[in-house]
């Protein structure tokens, strides 16, 4: 059998490193892995590749940076020039990014089967693009894989349960194999002067493109207790040139996953809003503000692991005192969703 899977993105470079070492164990299988050149630069992609241990992209097809539009038309014509070259028996597509659909797309106008992995998640924001993508790509693609039976049930909804199944989280594999051989080497420079932060994203647009928004993060972020270490890619430090905020505010360049997974596990709370990093601060024991107003992981809201706090800078600083925190659910699997997959995949072979 031969699988082709579509990558794009920080997330998906994670995901598909959890399959590929399924994917390897089986003698049977050969994987194509196309990498779209969404994330193309060595801070966002050469380095997850590396420290990943993922086999080097067979393509790369250096579609980069373009509106939605212009960069999903790109690959989607330049992953159906590799599918008909490879002829492969199942095209594998990760998450909701612009990748994914096109991905989908490619497949599925030639008639090549498509497994959707992370399938099932809504922020029920049509805002969003990635929402449209996820939709848009659960709708198209042959076979499911739900990380959670909430995103079951919802697929369920949507008339797709016969193609749906419970596989986990991959993510949740992930954190279980990476974290283990974390080290100091992985240590960012900026903890060396930092004795207990927190650790922040911001990179969605309802943030980075509403200045007032993100004046108020910032605000609150220059009012917590401790100091916040923020990584922001270069590109985007320029969103913050009328942005008032003060040195409680580490901004550091973007790092790799292990140091992120460093970062995480040092951390004393999380706040971002991003999907990814939630989840990662549930698995890692860490309790997290979402700087959203949704999130599609509704189990991380459960015993006030996760609070829901939009841009609103009372709510941040009230919640992030929050300390009374409950069990943790397994809604996110056993830590074997890959193989599940993998299986998922095989036995739709025979």
């Amino acid at each position: 059998m031969k699988i082709a899977t579509i990558i794009g993105a920080r997330p998906q470079f994670i995901k598909a490193a959890t399959l590929s070492r399924v994917v390897r164990a089986h003698s049977d299988i050969k994987e194509v892995l196309i990498h779209t050149g969404q994330h193309y630069d060595a801070n966002m992609s050469d380095v997850f590749f590396r420290q990943l241990q993922i086999p080097e992209p067979d393509y790369n097809l250096e579609v980069g940076s373009a509106s939605h539009g212009r960069q999903t038309g790109q690959m989607l014509e330049r992953i159906e020039e590799v599918l008909l070259k490879e002829k492969p028996d199942w095209v594998l597509t990760y998450g909701d990014t612009n990748s994914t659909v096109a991905g989908a797309l490619a497949a599925v106008k030639l008639h090549i089967p498509t497994a959707h992995v992370e399938a099932g998640l809504r922020s029920f924001n049509r805002k969003m693009p990635e929402e449209i993508n996820r939709i848009a790509s659960d709708h198209i693609s042959d076979l499911l894989f739900a990380p959670t039976q909430n995103a079951m049930a919802l697929l369920a909804k949507e008339g797709l349960a016969d193609i749906s199944r419970f596989s986990g989280d991959v993510m949740y594999d992930s954190i279980l194999f990476y974290s283990k051989i974390v080290t100091e080497k992985h240590k960012p420079a900026v903890l060396d002067e930092l004795n207990a932060y927190y650790l922040a994203t911001v990179h969605r647009p309802e943030n980075t493109d509403a200045p007032e928004r993100l004046q108020h993060i910032f605000s609150a972020f220059s009012e917590l207790d401790k100091p916040v270490v923020l990584p922001i890619h270069p590109r985007t430090r320029h969103l913050l040139d009328n942005i008032q905020f003060n040195d409680n505010i580490r901004i550091i360049d973007p790092v790799g996953y292990l140091e992120m997974l460093y970062l995480l596990k040092h951390s004393a709370k999380v706040l971002t809003d991003s999907g990814g990093l939630q989840k990662e601060a549930y698995f890692m024991n860490k309790a997290c503000i979402t700087l959203r107003d949704q999130t599609e992981w509704i189990e991380t809201l459960e015993n006030n692991w996760n609070f829901i706090v939009a841009a609103d800078k009372d709510k941040i600083l009230d919640k992030i005192q929050v300390n009374n925190l409950g069990a943790r659910s397994d809604a996110f699997g056993d830590g074997h969703a890959a193989e599940k997959i993998i299986n998922g995949i095989l036995d739709t072979e025979e």
